[in-house]
């Protein structure tokens, strides 16, 4: 059986800023007294996170604060946010996933690489051919699965030899990866033109396509998300979606509809299944998070920076 996450304190927001302003941020939403501390990076280090905060993860004891435009890693204490390094001279850095203690890899939008990080240095050791923009990665089966925007394609390379092994034809414009409880693969192919978005289940012991939904031609869905029993997939498609991995045809509930929002950021606390909803109004001023229960019931909302687009829970 699934085992709940840890119970988290509370939840980074990385909020994107606007392109080359460099007012990229962190917030921080504590969930016992339930207020916000707004741009916590700056609060910490008396300077700026810089252009464009992609994504942030926790690895072995410290957060990995992926700064696109900035083109580096910020690496910090995970309850304060204080600097300890920086992984820099990247192209345009998007996700980071550890693969053993002291590796890991690093997707770039615009490098035609997968770079391949020492975790003790802080320095990139190699990089692995892949054309085109490289997103969500995640490890199944001692396998780690990498999608590619602008290719059909879901790479799967070898975490010993950093060697592409195998790729599998899954569509254009997929962004979002996610396993399940039963460390299926779920990859999430977006609208491309005429051609509607689907949502595949890969078996990682031999890398064949288990199960393909496809949606209406008029959907466009995006930020996969499981929950913390991982049995349960979220997405936004004009609202929060829900799926249960269990289900063999697109039968998904809109949780909470979109109405005039511009939801953009979408996470599920691993523990209480709290779903958590960014609003990023029109991308210049600063954004809402909204909070509702597993049902869809609202708890409530708080402001964050500009563009919030990725939840961090710790």
């Amino acid at each position: 059986m699934p085992v709940a996450a840890k119970p988290a304190s509370g939840v980074y927001i990385t909020n994107e800023g606007n392109f080359t302003w460099g007012n990229a941020s962190v917030s921080y939403y504590n969930f016992s007294d339930q207020l916000v501390t707004e741009d916590a990076f700056k609060a910490a280090n008396n300077r700026q996170l810089g252009d464009v905060c992609q994504s942030m993860s926790i690895i072995n004891g410290k957060a990995y604060i992926v700064v696109n435009n900035s083109f580096k890693i910020e690496v910090v204490t995970p309850d304060s946010l204080k600097s300890v390094g920086v992984i820099s001279g990247l192209s345009s850095p998007r996700y980071i996933l550890a693969v053993n203690e002291t590796k890991a890899y690093v997707t770039d939008y615009k490098r035609n690489a997968v770079y391949v990080v020492d975790l003790s240095t802080n320095h990139v050791i190699k990089e692995i051919p892949c054309r085109g923009w490289t997103e969500e990665l995640v490890m199944a089966g001692n396998k780690v699965f990498i999608t590619n925007v602008r290719k059909q394609y879901l790479y799967v390379i070898n975490p010993v030899s950093d060697i592409i092994e195998d790729s599998i034809k899954i569509g254009m414009n997929a962004y979002s990866v996610k396993t399940d409880k039963d460390n299926k693969v779920w990859v999430l192919a977006g609208r491309n033109g005429s051609v509607a978005a689907t949502l595949h289940r890969i078996n990682p012991v031999n890398n064949v396509i288990e199960q393909t939904l496809s949606f209406n031609a008029s959907d466009n869905p995006s930020s996969l998300k499981i929950n913390g029993t991982k049995d349960t997939l979220y997405y936004l498609n004009k609202g929060v979606c829900q799926l249960p991995i269990s289900e063999t045809s697109l039968h998904a509930i809109t949780l909470i509809p979109q109405g005039n929002m511009l939801f953009y950021g979408l996470g599920i606390d691993p523990a209480s299944g709290v779903i958590f909803v960014s609003d990023a109004i029109d991308y210049v001023q600063p954004g809402i998070v909204y909070r509702y229960q597993p049902n869809g019931t609202l708890l409530n909302s708080f402001k964050v920076g500009t563009t919030p687009g990725d939840f961090c829970f710790y």
